[in-house]
């Protein structure tokens, strides 16, 4: 792991970019830390990091606040990453039915995530153990936000992950749900109830599936992006029991 650059914030939290092989990352640490912080991996979905950048920081300053410090990495074939062109023709596919108005069918979803999972989910483990091996940083790990499979993914492979708070906000191929019966770490999993671009149903049976003996759901009224303030709070009062 590579620091390329570094700033405090007006809060006086520590942001410090860096570059992992080819994968460029971000590490936000709380300003005041006396000792190492429990870390928070920030999921996102495959936009870029420049453009999640504001979402993403905003999360960093409020996780700081509460002594979290959190990290996030680019995803395969988004922002500067070499581009993926099997993923951006299952991304061409979806956008193709969704305006028609058709079904999205399992081979797009499966063409859609399945392979970013699989790629991703090693990126943020090695990630990860590089970033545990700074001073200030310290265990245990939560996982937060992004594209669900890949939290999904990282909650049955990583031990080192102690708690997840997902959001039920993408598509999840079939296969994850067999996946997501192996998930034993608590959960608290977002819900927005009139997500436009996720199938509620599928959300909630998504949920069921899960095999965690510690599981909540939270629903809000609104779409995509209308998750209220008061949602991240609840979801930091979460982290707070489990990586404390």
């Amino acid at each position: 792991m590579h620091f390329t650059s570094e700033q405090r914030l007006d809060d006086g939290v520590l942001e410090r970019e860096f570059i992992l092989g080819e994968i460029p990352g971000i590490l936000w640490t709380p300003g005041s830390a006396s000792a190492p912080a429990p870390l928070i991996l920030l999921g996102h979905p495959p936009l870029g990091l420049r453009k999640m950048y504001p979402r993403l920081v905003a999360r960093a300053r409020h996780a700081a606040a509460e002594g979290f410090a959190t990290a996030t990495i680019e995803l395969p074939g988004s922002g500067d990453r070499p581009r993926w062109p099997a993923v951006e023709q299952a991304r061409a596919n979806l956008r193709r039915a969704m305006e028609a108005g058709e079904p999205v069918s399992d081979e797009i979803v499966d063409a859609l995530i399945l392979p970013l999972v699989d790629k991703a989910v090693p990126e943020w483990q090695a990630a990860l153990d590089a970033l545990l091996t700074l001073p200030e940083i310290g265990g245990p790990v939560g996982y937060s936000g992004g594209v669900i499979s890949i939290g999904i993914r990282l909650a049955v492979v990583e031990p080192r992950i102690a708690a997840a708070g997902l959001f039920a906000g993408s598509f999840v191929p079939r296969a994850m749900f067999e996946e997501a019966r192996q998930v034993t770490i608590p959960l608290h999993v977002l819900l927005q109830w009139d997500d436009e671009g996720n199938d509620r149903q599928a959300a909630l049976d998504l949920f069921d599936a899960f095999g965690s003996k510690e599981k909540s759901l939270h629903a809000n009224m609104g779409g995509h992006t209308g998750v209220p303030q008061f949602a991240g709070d609840t979801q930091t009062r979460f982290f707070t029991r489990h990586l404390r």
